[in-house]
């Protein structure tokens, strides 16, 4: 699709001819310019250059394809008045399968030729290169210090064709075409026996050339993802990923900021002993201690020298004055050996409780271990074990809950943005496995 060079004193008027097959009149608006026009009643083929216009070939048949835009109707595009006066359907075909795309041909007399391509409601302006691109080591295109990813190779057909064309267009024509994208532009390539033209192609909405057209059918949406169609959430990772790092790195200075604030004061730290064949009363209460302060948290922590056992403590925090009891068990149990798979353990001898809230003032608190006797045989019969109550210790699940959370929306985006580039790739002859480098490509 070389273009003739556009002349300054070309007026664009159309100039009237009659077709020599068919004696229908054709309107040529390219006069000068168009190398092969085709007559939209008889279909024939002819030579725009031959002063007697020569019949190139004829085509008969009923024209069962409508351009949405009307040969001869003028839209501004790209800022650039522009006339159609061409028009082709070209297909491809897949194991089979008979794939079609609609192309216009532009026309201005200042600004030569330029087309409008459409494949299921996805338009893209191509315009004519006059300087070759450049290949890349990894198979792809480099023009004008953007790199291009290769996206298809086919053999093209041309089934269907009417107005003005600047080269001697036919139906039956046949080019082989490599696509480079990089969205919203693409570089393609066509070539013959004789030459390879070279076009870029920008992606752009179909409801900007029913505008600047001036069509009057509804615009109808486009269907699925196109290889340059721009992704919606080009920037959206990115951001949201940022975002979620600024927000861990604010979680994170808060949780600092309140554990240096947080009083963290061991008011109780006393070893016990629980006789575990022992049948009389275990229960027990502590010395009473002191917790200061209005309203904060109680921590409750346990440790049990144990080895194939189990300790269950029944306890309850008790108000020296008011007699107010927050009752709560833990169970403690740490049990190890070794099988065919080797040494295993699983349990802990340690465990804690964090009592939200509590008041200050005088507590003491009341402790009741309770452990089986049967596993006595050949075990520790006295079991000590430490417990050790802090007033005020920094919570931090809040803040790692907080983190987790933030993590959705950021992955959310991710996912999203991935199943758009496979969509994308999914019709790409390269394979999918480009789709991941477009991925990050597409949220620069």
């Amino acid at each position: 699709m070389n273009p003739a060079a556009p002349r300054k004193g070309l007026v664009p008027k159309p100039k009237a001819l009659n077709c020599p097959n068919c004696g229908s009149q054709i309107e040529l608006r390219a006069l000068g310019a168009a190398a092969g026009v085709i007559c939209s009643y008889c279909s024939s083929t002819i030579d725009a250059t031959n002063p007697q216009l020569k019949i190139i070939g004829t085509w008969q048949a009923a024209m069962t394809i409508e351009p949405v835009i009307p040969l001869g109707s003028r839209g501004k595009l790209k800022g650039v008045l522009w006339e159609a006066i061409g028009f082709q359907q070209r297909g491809i075909n897949v194991e089979g399968t008979n794939y079609f795309w609609r192309e216009y041909v532009l026309w201005n007399p200042y600004q030569g030729f330029r087309y409008l391509s459409e494949y299921d409601n996805h338009w893209n302006f191509v315009t004519p290169l006059q300087a070759l691109p450049a290949g890349t080591g990894a198979g792809g295109m480099a023009y004008a210090g953007e790199s291009y990813r290769a996206f298809q190779t086919a053999r093209a057909y041309t089934w269907f064709v009417i107005g003005e064309f600047p080269w001697m267009v036919q139906v039956g024509e046949a080019v082989d075409t490599a696509d480079y994208v990089k969205p919203p532009k693409m570089l393609s390539s066509e070539t013959t026996e004789n030459e390879v033209a070279w076009s870029q192609g920008e992606y752009t909405p179909g409801t900007e050339i029913w505008q600047a057209f001036q069509v009057k059918t509804p615009c109808p949406p486009p269907i699925g993802v196109y290889s340059i169609q721009p992704s919606p959430y080009v920037g959206r990772v990115r951001s949201s990923w940022l975002f979620y790092g600024a927000m861990c790195v604010l979680l994170f200075c808060l949780m600092v900021f309140f554990a240096i604030l947080a009083p963290s004061k061991t008011v109780l730290d006393k070893t016990y002993v629980v006789n575990s064949t022992s049948t009389g009363e275990k229960s027990f209460v502590s010395e009473p201690f002191t917790l200061e302060g209005k309203n904060d948290n109680v921590e409750v922590g346990i440790n049990a020298d144990i080895a194939n056992q189990w300790v269950y403590f029944s306890m309850a925090l008790i108000n020296e004055e008011t007699g107010q009891a927050f009752d709560f068990g833990r169970e403690v149990s740490y049990y190890s050996g070794t099988d065919s798979d080797g040494s295993w353990a699983e349990g802990g001898r340690t465990d804690e409780v964090l009592l939200p809230k509590i008041s200050g003032g005088r507590y003491y608190l009341r402790v009741e271990p309770e452990t089986d006797p049967a596993f006595a045989s050949g075990l520790k019969s006295s079991i000590p074990f430490r417990v050790r109550i802090v007033r005020g210790r920094p919570f931090y699940f809040r803040y790692f809950l907080g983190m987790f959370l933030l993590l959705i929306p950021p992955i959310w985006t991710s996912i999203r943005s991935a199943a758009f580039e496979s969509k994308r790739w999914a019709e790409s002859s390269t394979g999918s496995s480009a789709a991941s480098s477009s991925s990050s490509e597409d949220d620069e």
